[in-house]
């Protein structure tokens, strides 16, 4: 029984077979799957997938590179769509200062607010870090986001960092970068973090997994993620991923 915390099942990458994808990660043991909705064009159609899958969740929110495109009324809808019985966190939401595409102010106001509204509802949120670790850890710290905790999802920074982030409630997820060979610090810190804080991912179609890697990412490639993580921690598939799941269960609160 694996859980893949988050994916985006609902991009255009996975237009021409997105059917054949999603019953691929069920012949891997993908029992659940979390999609990501992101934005004006995303959100709805990670909705509707809710609707059409009993096994796939989704969150909302907004993405730190689209937070220049934020209006006012968007917050109001993501509060409206959180009601839904499969929505299960905000996000992903955060920093991103790897991508120069909304500014900095604007992205800390967007992440703020969202963080704000999580807190309000008592949702956990999913976070995206890219190249931020020392401003998401401040943010996070300043609006008190340890009251609803969540995940660092896809995690790249060090272990300093990870300690930091579990002493605020979240849980730390990992993704393909575990399985490359040269990949140290991440794999270094998947060691370290407690099992009951432990998180997988494959963040499809992006950071495929070895021996794919260069191509495609796939749902059903967590089983690859789920694999190296047992390796690290010295434990059985089976095990990591009854562990993994466990955790996913009860961090967004799922019903099966």
């Amino acid at each position: 029984m694996l859980t893949d915390t988050h994916t985006h099942l609902n991009v255009r990458q996975f237009d021409a077979d997105r059917d054949d994808v999603i019953e691929r990660a069920r012949q891997n043991g993908v029992s659940r799957i979390i999609n990501i909705g992101f934005n004006r064009e995303t959100i709805p159609s990670s909705i509707e997938l809710t609707e059409r899958y009993e096994f796939i969740y989704s969150t909302v929110g907004w993405h730190p590179q689209d937070a220049i495109d934020m209006k006012a009324d968007d917050l109001d809808w993501i509060e409206e769509l959180c009601a839904k019985d499969k929505v299960v966190a905000i996000g992903e939401i955060g920093l991103d200062y790897y991508w120069d595409t909304s500014p900095k102010d604007v992205q800390h106001r967007v992440f703020r607010e969202q963080i704000r509204l999580a807190r309000r509802l008592g949702m956990p949120i999913s976070i995206h870090n890219r190249d931020a670790h020392h401003d998401v850890v401040q943010l996070l710290r300043e609006e008190k986001a340890e009251d609803v905790g969540g995940v660092m999802h896809c995690f790249s920074g060090s272990w300093e960092t990870a300690k930091l982030c579990l002493d605020m409630n979240f849980y730390i997820s990992f993704g393909g970068p575990i399985t490359f060979k040269n990949a140290k610090q991440p794999k270094d810190v998947l060691a370290q973090v407690p099992l009951d804080r432990l998180l997988l991912e494959t963040d499809a179609p992006y950071l495929t997994p070895h021996p794919h890697r260069g191509k495609r990412n796939e749902t059903g490639y967590v089983r690859l993620v789920a694999e190296a993580a047992a390796e690290i921690k010295g434990m059985s598939l089976e095990e990591i991923a009854r562990i993994t799941s466990d955790n996913a269960t009860r961090l967004f609160q799922l019903q099966n």
